[in-house]
């Protein structure tokens, strides 16, 4: 039998340090303004941490699509798909038409047609009778800090 050995020391993603109270890990004196989630999301990061709230990337690093709106009753077509969205403050926002990425469209002569990167369908090529209107992305709430504080 091999003698024991001395405990490793808490990496991250071990259970030792992943259970650390927010609080801990960001260090926040008292009276200190709220940090913002793009900053506690980066001392997160900074510990080591890659998990729960630092698993998100931090608000504004993939803004929403704009795009054509798709009400919830209009039939779409086989290759059309309803894209839905939330901002980074978790208001919803209208879904929009893209193109499904299981499907390819083809021109008259049988070749597969260039779908813009994004997949966010254009005008032109919006299903017949769908009206055309953009989106409308709502403004960010303003934050207020957590109770207590």
């Amino acid at each position: 039998m091999a003698p024991p050995t001395a405990a490793p020391a808490a990496v991250p993603g071990d259970p030792a340090v992943e259970g650390r109270d927010l609080a801990d890990v960001l260090r926040l004196a008292p009276g200190e303004p709220v940090p913002s989630m793009g900053q506690v999301i980066a001392r997160l990061r900074a510990e080591g941490i890659r998990t729960g709230l630092a698993a998100f990337n931090p608000p504004g690093t993939s803004p929403p699509l704009v795009g054509l709106a798709v009400p919830e009753d209009f039939p779409l077509p086989e290759g059309y798909v309803r894209h839905h969205q939330v901002t980074d403050d978790g208001q919803p926002i209208e879904p929009i038409l893209m193109f499904s990425p299981d499907y390819v469209f083809y021109d008259a002569q049988g070749r597969p047609l260039p779908i813009p990167p994004d997949r966010v369908v254009p005008p032109q090529w919006a299903p017949p009778g769908l009206p055309l209107r953009w989106i409308t992305i709502p403004p960010p709430r303003a934050a207020t800090p957590p109770p207590g504080r």
